[in-house]
């Protein structure tokens, strides 16, 4: 039974730091913050809960700390990033190639 949490902690490293990697990727290749907060938000949140899953099936006794974690990381993972991409879209940073802005009408004009 011991061997079975390690092998699947092993494999939920590999695949968390996979979806970490992939993040990182977005961060670096989107062209504007609105695509790359959607990256992060999104991606990097599954590997560092899926990291948090390894950690638990190696450490007895984590459960309860890794369910609150995890809870925790899901929850407040994509509302912090809609926050930076809502005060980004109202500082005014344009989107690259946007096809549509549903928001436009609704912007507050800016401070001078």
């Amino acid at each position: 039974m011991e061997t079975l949490a390690y092998l699947l902690a092993t494999l939920a490293v590999l695949v968390g730091t996979a979806f970490s990697v992939i993040g990182i990727l977005g961060l670096v290749r989107l062209p504007d913050v609105y695509a790359r907060m959607h990256a992060v938000g999104k991606v990097a949140t599954f590997g560092v809960v899926l990291l948090t899953v390894a950690a638990v099936l190696t450490v007895p006794f984590a459960w309860s700390k890794g369910l609150v974690l995890i809870a925790l990381l899901v929850l407040t993972g994509p509302a912090t990033s809609h926050a930076i991409g809502s005060a980004a879209y109202r500082l005014g940073i344009p989107m690259k190639r946007a096809l549509r802005d549903d928001l436009a009408q609704q912007r507050l004009p800016t401070p001078k």
